[in-house]
């Protein structure tokens, strides 16, 4: 990792299905120390663990015109009683206090951080996920820098692990963001199966 592209000062870890993370604080460490996980083992329907994670809620857009309000329910986010959490996009009619940035919100899905929670400067970040497939989707596994409310957004910095876009259903997408380098000028690269077959696979 080539320190002058990132400004960051620790990440915060942004959304997982199945995570853990271990720290290494030297190169090649033989002996990594496990220092975060969830392995969404609660009993079916349970809620989130509110100690590791935070329920983003709104419907601004989030920077990227999101069609959801990301909400705070076990109805967005939830456990299957087999070790996973399931976080489900709902197409529904919305009281009028439900306001997107389109107008008057049609969808509902979840949001999770560990802003505030938990935060590492350096280490390993792994997860099993399971994606959603079709056109509109964008299941992501992302890290930003914890002083985003101090610097804001890109000089926080961002890295995102895993990006599949809806209409790239073969193809994987893997960025960094900083100062001089985001959105479409951030450094990433995409990775496409040999076989052409659908990552949500």
């Amino acid at each position: 990792m080539r320190t002058d592209l990132f400004r960051f000062e620790r990440l915060i870890l942004l959304l997982s299905f199945s995570l853990f993370f271990v720290s290494v604080p030297a190169a090649h460490q033989p002996n990594p120390k496990l220092v975060f996980t969830d392995e969404f083992d609660r009993p079916l329907n349970a809620p989130v663990d509110r100690g590791k994670w935070t329920m983003e809620t709104g419907g601004g857009g989030w920077g990227n015109n999101e069609l959801q309000f990301y909400t705070d329910t076990i109805q967005n986010a939830f456990h299957d009683g087999n070790g996973n959490l399931v976080i489900r996009a709902v197409k529904q009619d919305l009281p009028e206090n439900f306001k997107c940035w389109y107008g008057q919100c049609r969808f509902t899905s979840a949001r999770l951080i560990t802003k505030n929670k938990f935060d590492k400067k350096y280490g390993r970040f792994e997860a099993r996920i399971k994606i959603p497939r079709g056109i509109g989707m964008w299941p992501a596994f992302w890290m930003l820098g914890n002083d985003i409310d101090k610097v804001g957004w890109p000089k926080c910095g961002e890295i995102d692990i895993l990006e599949n876009i809806g209409r790239e259903p073969s193809t994987i997408h893997g960025t960094i963001h900083g100062p001089g380098y985001s959105g479409v000028s951030g450094i990433g690269s995409a990775y496409q199966f040999p076989d052409k077959r659908a990552i949500a696979d």
